[in-house]
């Protein structure tokens, strides 16, 4: 089966849309549960949809492992994890034993048109 692009962005973007405030999850945490949906994807592919689509979504939210963000990321995210309460490390990481979400297991593949269902496209 190969990986359906289209889908694979529209499901990690849902992932994204649903972390809640002061809270974050990771780019292999979104693959975990993107991947076996739509057949492939690792971390890599997350943080390539994040860069390319993820401006309109609570990016943020999604770190690396290690809690820490890109360094082009960390100034502008530091002000909003202050403003959201998230918490964090002296080092100015996120606190992931204390701030981890991870995203529930995605039940079945979204409806036809792309959209998980309870989200749809842009402009429906």
């Amino acid at each position: 089966m190969s990986l359906d692009h289209d889908l694979y962005v529209e499901l990690v973007l849902h992932c994204v849309e649903q972390v809640p405030r002061g809270r974050v999850t990771t780019y292999g945490a979104i693959a975990e549960v993107v991947g076996p949906v739509v057949g492939g994807g690792g971390p890599r592919l997350v943080g390539s949809v994040m860069a390319g689509y993820g401006g309109p979504v609570p990016w943020w939210r999604v770190v690396r492992a290690d809690g820490s963000l890109p360094p082009s990321h960390q100034g502008e995210a530091r002000q909003t994890y202050l403003e959201e309460g998230t918490p964090l490390r002296p080092s100015g990481s996120v606190d992931l034993r204390k701030a981890f979400w991870r995203p529930p297991a995605l039940e079945r593949a979204p409806r036809a048109g792309g959209a998980p269902a309870g989200r749809s496209r842009p402009g429906e």
